[in-house]
């Protein structure tokens, strides 16, 4: 028998893999079957059975396929790691190989639910590809590891050779050309992720003529994601980039491009009221960040005067 320690290690360890309840804007509201809400459902009853059983076997899924030739929303399919770049410390650009030329088929903005097991638990996560939508033969993804993750171990054991489950897509956002005078996009450290796909959407298509203002939000210069190409799409017309860092405090420390477009401290409400008066057209926003990030940022928007249907929480 278990003595009282080892039944609360494993209660809390139980607890970790509960399946985490979508967003309401998870939902693209279109009636799909099977929908985010119905496989969360699923898998909490799954959850539910192994925590009063005991038995975490209940938890491991049998349907995964190999070789994909289309994404399922409900079936896990398995992709070969091409490639593990590590950007930051703590943050990873992992490539997958899909067969051939073939396109994963999200649309820009979509995530996926990626499955890992650590220590023969399993754990379920969302990411979204950064890779643009029409990538031939592989996508790619972002992805923050923490100290104490679970996923963030599994992870971090990522090598080229190695094989990670996806399901999906899942996404209510779908973005149509020349749908929005003007996107303002803002990110919090990897929530960089679904915009990326999206401008990179707009700069791709000459016919579209929307302008863009991203905002990313990162810790210090040095944690900024993807500078090369955020500095390419700054070339075009249409798109400008505005960084704000929490933990920087000198100008001079950084490149000349970046001074008169960068704010120390934290996205606040004057800021983003200050962002969203110079805006060259009437903005629909794009947030996506931690969940203290998006709360707070829904509500500058709502002050700055723009309604609840004109923005999106990613």
């Amino acid at each position: 028998m278990m003595g009282q320690a080892e039944e609360g290690d494993e209660e809390e360890a139980c607890l970790q893999l509960r399946p985490v309840e979508p967003l309401p804007s998870q939902c693209c509201g279109s009636g799909c079957s099977p929908c985010v809400f119905d496989l969360y459902q699923r898998d909490l009853a799954r959850w539910e059975a192994a925590r009063a059983s005991k038995d975490r076997s209940l938890l491991h899924r049998e349907e995964t396929q190999s070789c994909p030739s289309k994404l399922n929303p409900e079936t896990f399919l398995a992709f070969l790691i091409s490639a593990v770049d590590r950007l930051t410390k703590d943050t990873y650009l992992v490539r997958f190989a899909l067969p051939g030329n073939s396109q994963l088929g999200l649309r820009p903005g979509q995530h996926l639910i990626l499955r890992g097991t650590v220590d023969d638990l399993e754990i379920q996560r969302a990411y979204t590809p950064i890779s643009p939508a029409n990538a031939e033969g592989y996508f790619e993804v972002l992805i923050k590891c923490y100290q104490t993750g679970l996923m963030s171990q599994y992870v971090k054991s990522w090598k080229a050779g190695d094989t990670a489950f996806w399901r999906g897509p899942f996404g209510g956002f779908f973005y149509k050309p020349n749908q929005y005078g003007e996107l303002l996009m803002l990110a919090a450290g990897t929530g960089l992720a679904p915009m990326v796909p999206i401008l990179q959407s707009i700069t791709d298509n000459a016919e579209d003529e929307t302008f863009i203002t991203l905002v990313g939000c990162f810790k210090t210069f040095e944690g900024i994601y993807m500078k090369t190409f955020l500095q390419e799409q700054a070339r075009f017309w249409n798109v400008r980039t505005f960084f704000v860092l929490s933990q920087e405090n000198s100008l001079e420390q950084l490149p000349w491009s970046y001074r008169d477009r960068t704010h120390f401290g934290h996205l606040d409400r004057d800021l983003l009221e200050e962002l969203v008066g110079s805006c060259r057209r009437k903005p629909f926003a794009l947030v996506c960040g931690s969940a203290e990030f998006t709360k707070d940022v829904a509500g500058y928007l709502l002050h700055a005067g723009l309604a609840e249907d004109s923005y999106f929480l990613f």
